[in-house]
């Protein structure tokens, strides 16, 4: 059986503070999680698993230093500078 070693990523101050400006300017209720990477022991796989910003009963993937998000997985992405206009829908 293969093992699992999980660790979390912390939210760096600048991105929590860019969310967390739009989330209250839009007026809504969130929860933010942090990502973590799960390194698959034995094996040269690893998973990055992003921060999850759920708004509205959507999620939101967001990677560090990343100029884009994802909506509700990985098929539909936006620019972080639309999450606002995403949030008000």
């Amino acid at each position: 059986m293969i093992q699992m070693e999980k660790k979390e990523i912390p939210i760096s101050k600048e991105l929590k503070s860019r969310i967390e400006r739009i989330c209250k300017f839009c007026k809504v209720n969130y929860t933010l999680t942090n990502g973590n990477v799960i390194n698959f022991k034995g094996t040269n796989i690893a998973y990055a698993k992003p921060h999850i910003l759920k708004v509205k009963g959507n999620d939101y993937l967001i990677f560090e230093e990343s100029d884009f998000i994802y909506v509700n997985g990985y098929r539909k992405k936006i620019k972080f500078t639309e999450l606002e206009k995403y949030i008000r829908l």
